[in-house]
């Protein structure tokens, strides 16, 4: 299920990462969602879902880091 908004992203998700992060994990889910949609494109007996949201957290990962303070912030 792509989102098409970020306010359509899960609370969990809304409530940790900044806009810009929200942002980035939307657009990461959607074409993960796409990208492996055939469960035999996918390494393991992840969902779909499972999948895309796992795809997204990397991609997120790649420009944040987790603080101290629990709180998402820019890799500098």
């Amino acid at each position: 299920m792509p989102y098409k908004e970020k306010s359509d992203l899960p609370d969990s998700i809304q409530h940790v990462l900044p806009a810009h992060a929200q942002e980035i994990y939307k657009e990461a889910f959607n074409r993960a969602w796409e990208q492996y949609k055939d469960k035999a494109d996918r390494s393991d007996d992840a969902s779909r879902e499972e999948t895309a949201h796992r795809v997204a957290w990397l991609v997120v990962k790649q420009d944040y880091d987790k603080g101290d303070d629990d709180r998402w912030h820019k890799k500098k």
